[in-house]
């Protein structure tokens, strides 16, 4: 059971990296004006062509369907402008009815900022535990009347745009 769990722990932590270097790419070109959206400009990306990008990013471990990338069931994008870095959300969007857990999407957007912007770029996935043993004890997302399978990859890139042109 203990090397179950070194495996387990092992390939889930390289894909908590491979989505946290996701996110700090994505968040780079965002900062940089590299991507931009609604500028009429030629970087103007639609949500969907920015998950295709985020997709490419993770897809040394992580395959994204086409599916995945028009509905999110595993992989979900939160891109939003704010008026202050203190103004940004500071916890997870979980929601908890008893014992069971599970992730609440209905605030997330796709909606970049432009030049000078404070903006937050967030990454979760869903990412399945396989081994039966080890599956109770490292999921953090319990869904109800069910046996947990996912542990919630989080990862978060704050910053302020560059005044690019």
């Amino acid at each position: 059971m203990i090397i179950f769990a070194i495996l387990e722990t092992f390939i889930a932590f390289t894909g908590e990296q491979l989505v946290s270097n996701a996110v700090d790419t994505m968040s780079r070109k965002l900062r940089t004006g590299q991507i931009t959206a609604g500028l009429g400009r030629s970087s103007d990306m639609t949500r969907t062509q920015f998950r295709t990008a985020f997709c490419n990013e993770v897809s040394i471990l992580i395959k994204c369907s086409s599916a995945e990338i028009a509905t999110p069931d595993k992989l979900y994008l939160d891109v939003r402008s704010f008026t202050t870095f203190a103004s940004m959300p500071t916890d997870l969007p979980i929601v908890t009815s008893g014992t069971a857990s599970s992730l609440n999407t209905a605030t997330f957007q796709y909606a970049p900022g432009g030049p000078s912007t404070i903006n937050m770029l967030r990454a979760y996935y869903r990412w399945q535990i396989t081994t039966d043993l080890v599956r109770p004890y490292i999921t953090n997302l319990r869904p109800a009347g069910s046996m947990p399978t996912d542990f919630l990859i989080v990862a978060t890139a704050a910053y302020q745009n560059e005044a690019y042109p």
